[in-house]
């Protein structure tokens, strides 16, 4: 059993393309051997900046190659089918025959049972694959013919101990490569991974990416036991830090106390976001002035700890007299200077957008029962930010600064608050306000957004979203929902509209208003599925969505979903699909036109009687619990009408002699199916047995 070592040493990759380029390659490779059943019992691939390693092991050193059949074209085909057909497998005519089977008479060639070596597999099909390997972004250097992340330098190749020799553009493989990417004079020959590994870590670099990983979380970790101490859990800075490095080490650093009058979320970005540091916080997460940088090498004069510093302390400076000159600019007089920023080209200025959502919100405040003054003055200032200098510089703090700079201005609590957490919630899985000023501005924003981003036509094609409306659309869904509170959608975006029209705006849509009820259905339902909720209930809810009662459907469904499949909720449903069953069954026959009159004066037997009555009785109580939004109870009470519904079938013909008593005994069926309705579609929810 023989080892396969591959590695590849280049300028530094960018962090977005190592572990894509990891996966990806491996798998290349990977795919030749089973393709040719060659076996192989462990393979990894490993990557620092500078080198990317494959390692296949255990691999076999030949396999045997069964004769196989080969089938080629028609002998109906013209001379050039054939002709074609010996090039490709490199033959003669003499070596193919003629076979018929179901399709016809076809020419076949029959291989010869064979070994494969796997050396020879390797020099044949790797130098293909990194030759044809699809980069996300790659570059070309120099006057050579090839394409790689960064500039390729070395390519060590190692079967079994021995070089396998092929060549990619200027580039030879051999067996030796850099020790150190900085001193490229430095090399030394490999015939074996182990030992490889074992002498990268001699001089301190750690090939296996996991393992870096780990090594840099415990130092950390150390380093917040003694200083008691926390981070922020912040896995994707710890992978890309993890990806920038090869030899970790971890230095302890510090800024002057002063900078902690700056927002916390400036100082936060500027050491996450654009040094990629690791600031540290007290255990009630309020920061401090310290920070943890991890360099590519030891700091022995301590030159790499002064240098981050300096960085650090120059771009708090900028962010000090940045914010120190907006807080102290009146933020209603502002609101101005938005008339000169454009929001989209056809939705006019972000002044405009600020007017808009200042009806919207005021509509909103009504239906929240909050104080729509402060509601309007949250609207008509929240955008302020966008013109401010430390927006300017930190872009993605649009909001949040404007929620510090009104704080320390004295606007009220809920002003600032709404104003800070109007973009809330910002992704599919973030954090959503549960302040009812937040969600008031965050409704009226993105509601203004999907109006107007509809009414030009601006809409999301299956594949493209450049506006992300999908994630704005998923914002409105996620807020109701999570926050249990109906509000009426349907309403608001008919008067966002009337808003527009009042602004003079034209728009080329005249199906604005059911093209965005089409859209926030179709998110209604991508969230249902995000919660994993069973695909006929999914379907049956979205049938009877109203947009002015989103969140009621979602808790009916949610109910439903945690009963389905156990017995109570296999008795809602086999109920409801037994008379259901019967009523669509006769009115396709029959051409049956109920009118849903029951009329209980022409019952002749107990069972219809007490059918009529526990229908009566779920729907009386359907309507004094559902106010409650007690949905579990309900469903309690659907389950409790089996015996009914099936005593009723059992006793009760429904296809009486008489033309009166079979009709009144569908509406009876129809009357008790309709009252299931009112709780979801059971039309579309599958029973045990579909």
């Amino acid at each position: 059993m023989s080892e396969l070592f591959l590695e590849l040493f280049s300028e530094e990759i960018p962090v977005s393309l190592q572990k894509d380029i990891r996966e990806k390659l491996i798998l290349d490779i990977k795919k030749v051997f089973e393709e040719k059943s060659i076996k192989f019992k462990k393979y990894f691939s490993l990557s620092t900046p500078n080198r990317l390693v494959v390692v296949f092991q255990n691999l076999d050193r030949e396999v045997k190659i069964k004769s196989e059949e080969i089938k080629g074209p028609s002998t109906t085909s013209p001379p050039q089918a054939l002709e074609g057909f010996l090039k490709s497998q490199k033959i003669s005519k003499k070596q193919v025959f003629k076979k018929k089977n179901d399709k016809g008479e076809f020419y076949f060639y029959k291989t010869k049972e064979a070994k494969l070596k796997t050396l020879d597999l390797i020099k044949q099909r790797l130098p293909k694959i990194l030759i044809e390997f699809k980069w996300k972004k790659s570059m070309k250097w120099g006057s050579y013919n090839l394409n790689w992340g960064r500039p390729l330098k070395s390519i060590l190749c190692v079967f079994d101990k021995k070089v396998i020799n092929f060549s990619i553009g200027h580039l030879k493989s051999s067996n030796y490569t850099f020790l150190d990417k900085d001193f490229e004079e430095r090399k030394k020959t490999f015939n074996d991974f182990n030992i490889y590994q074992k002498s990268l870590e001699q001089t301190g670099t750690i090939i296996d990416q996991d393992k870096r990983k780990d090594h840099i979380r415990n130092e950390i970790e150390k380093i917040l036991k003694k200083k008691n101490l926390i981070i922020d859990e912040n896995e994707k800075l710890l992978d890309e830090v993890n990806n920038l490095v090869d030899q970790p080490h971890i230095i302890e650093c510090s800024f002057d106390k002063k900078f902690l009058t700056i927002p916390q979320e400036i100082l936060v970005l500027t050491m996450q976001s654009h040094q990629k540091y690791f600031p540290l916080f007290t255990k009630k997460k309020e920061i401090t002035n310290e920070f943890i940088v991890v360099a590519n090498k030891k700091d022995n004069k301590g030159l790499i700890k002064i240098g981050n510093e300096r960085v650090v302390k120059a771009r708090l400076e900028d962010a000090e007299f940045f914010w120190n000159k907006d807080k102290s600019q009146n933020l209603v007089k502002k609101v101005s200077g938005l008339k000169n920023m454009n929001f989209f080209k056809g939705l006019g200025t972000y002044f405009d957008k600020v007017q808009r959502m200042r009806k919207l919100a005021a509509m909103i405040s009504d239906e929240l029962l909050i104080s729509k003054e402060k509601v309007e003055l949250s609207a008509t200032i929240c955008k302020t930010d966008l013109i401010s200098e430390i927006v300017s510089e930190f872009p993605e703090l649009q909001g949040i600064m404007g929620g510090h700079i009104s704080h320390f201005q004295g606007f009220d609590k809920e002003i600032s608050e709404a104003v800070k957490e109007q973009y809330l919630p910002t992704g599919p899985h973030s954090n959503v306000s549960k302040k009812p000023y937040s969600i008031t501005l965050s409704l009226s924003d993105r509601i203004d957004t999907l109006v107007g981003f509809f009414g030009i036509n601006e809409k999301p094609s299956s594949s493209k979203d450049p506006y992300a409306l999908r994630r704005v659309a998923y914002g409105i869904i996620r807020m109701i929902i999570e926050n249990k509170k109906d509000i009426k959608i349907n309403d608001i975006i008919s008067y966002s509209l009337n808003i527009y029209l009042d602004q003079d705006f034209k728009f080329s849509n005249n199906n604005i208003i059911k093209d965005i009820s089409f859209f926030l259905k179709d998110r209604f339902k991508y969230y249902l599925k995000d919660k994993n909720f069973r695909p006929d209930i999914v379907d049956a809810a979205v049938k009877i969505l109203d947009l002015n009662k989103i969140s009621t459907t979602y808790e009916k469904a949610k109910s439903l979903n945690k009963i389905i499949e156990k017995p109570l909720g296999m008795d809602v449903v086999s109920s409801y699909r037994r008379a259901f069953n019967i009523i669509n069954s006769e009115t396709k026959k029959a051409g049956e036109n109920l009118t849903n009159t029951t009329d209980p004066g022409i019952f002749n037997n107990e069972y219809e009687k007490a059918l009529f009555k526990k229908t009566n009785e779920l729907k009386q109580h359907f309507a004094m619990v559902e106010n409650k939004q007690n949905f579990d109870e309900i469903l309690s009470s659907l389950a409790s009408a089996k015996k009914e519904i099936f005593d009723f079938f059992d006793n009760v013909k429904v296809n009486d002699e008489s033309e009166i008593i079979k009709k009144n005994r569908l509406e009876l069926l129809s009357f008790f199916c309709k009252t299931y309705e009112n709780f979801i579609d059971f039309q579309l929810i599958k029973d045990a047995n579909e």
